[in-house]
């Protein structure tokens, strides 16, 4: 039963200072998180569209030493 109690003290504070540390976050605007979702989508384009162009690449290279 004690560890039971403790347990429960245990997560009561836990949980306790995670609301407190969670008051003292910034958090980002909409605006923030808008632009910054459209970094993300376009660097991903990119690297995907640069991926693909190298693998086209290496793909034609190796056919022409090998087939």
């Amino acid at each position: 039963m004690k560890k039971l109690l403790d347990f429960s003290k245990t997560v009561r504070n836990f949980l306790r200072e995670s609301k407190a540390e969670l008051k003292k976050v910034a958090w980002p605007t909409r605006k923030q998180v808008w632009y910054s979702t459209l970094v993300v989508v376009m660097l991903t384009a990119v690297v995907g569209v640069y991926l693909g162009v190298v693998d086209f690449l290496l793909t034609t290279v190796l056919r022409r030493f090998i087939g």
